[in-house]
């Protein structure tokens, strides 16, 4: 992950992600939902054909960390840092900190990603509750690593990891408390806005890391450097926060039309009254029989 293209992959699955989530929250809301995912139904009354059991959500966290893993011991091409200890150094020390520290990262969305395929394809009932905590504990984990990761870095480093700490840790907490209270939409809401604002920090990252427009490298010693960051930071707590509005204005009209399209059908066709009693049936009987007899 210590290249523009080790951060470009985690900063695209969040970000998309998170857009996923904006529309999932939006709709959620227009509907009056109680829970943001309704749980599926058992197993039996399920589809049997396999693209129906197995969760999309779940099979695309497994795709993308994978991609993420394999790379950090195997790229570039004829690298192999699967070992952990220098054993040709009589101290044996440990080697590959940060390759090891960034498939962990990956590790445990992989897991929470086969935690997702096992409770919806493999159980009788799927396991909500389960796959919130599994969820929850990645990022943690995330932010866990994260802390121990800016070690021995610049204080740029320092200062742009710190900051994408921020909504990460949010982002944990929330789900944590999911587990428990699924069914509050402002921790939906909260969720889905840091989800988006840790996805853009993230490739913010990689612009100012590694592709600054200015052809610069920022400086780490310089204090207007430092201070700019932050102000960026607040600027992409905004801009996020604009683009979830935008989302659920845009579901918000597509609710609406939805919603009118569907009233104009239930106008139009009427179910056919049953009753006996029924005038309308009445008057029905008796056109059709004066048109049995040529009338």
């Amino acid at each position: 992950m210590g290249t523009l293209e080790g951060h470009l992959l985690p900063g695209m699955f969040f970000l998309f992600y998170s857009l996923y989530y904006s529309v999932l929250v939006s709709l959620a809301l227009l509907r009056g939902q109680r829970l943001l995912k309704l749980p599926l139904p058992p197993r039996e009354k399920r589809g049997q054909r396999w693209w129906q059991l197995v969760p999309l959500e779940g099979v695309v966290k497994v795709v993308i960390t994978t991609a993420g893993i394999i790379p950090e011991f195997f790229y570039p091409p004829g690298e192999n840092r699967l070992t952990m200890v220098d054993w040709e150094d009589p101290r044996r020390p440990f080697i590959f900190k940060d390759n090891w520290q960034h498939v962990t990262m990956y590790g445990f969305f992989l897991l929470s990603g086969v935690v997702d395929i096992v409770s919806q394809s493999c159980q009788a009932q799927q396991k909500l509750k389960l796959e919130r905590a599994a969820e929850a504990l990645a990022f943690h984990v995330l932010v866990l690593l994260m802390a121990t990761h800016i070690e021995n870095k610049s204080t740029l480093e320092i200062r742009v990891h710190i900051l994408f700490m921020v909504p990460a840790f949010l982002v944990a907490l929330v789900l944590t408390t999911e587990v428990w209270f699924p069914d509050q939409p402002t921790l939906w809401v909260l969720k889905t806005w840091m989800g988006l604002v840790l996805s853009s920090w993230l490739l913010q990252l990689c612009v100012l890391m590694y592709a600054p427009p200015s052809g610069q490298p920022w400086r780490a010693d310089s204090p207007e450097d430092l201070a700019f960051l932050t102000i960026f930071f607040c600027w992409h707590l905004a801009i996020q926060a604009a683009v979830l509005a935008v989302i659920y204005a845009l579901c918000s009209l597509w609710h609406r039309r939805c919603s009118s399209s569907i009233a104009v059908l239930s106008t139009r066709y009427q179910p056919c009254p049953m009753d006996p009693s029924s005038e309308e049936l009445e008057k029905l009987s008796t056109d059709a029989v004066l048109q049995d007899w040529g009338v």
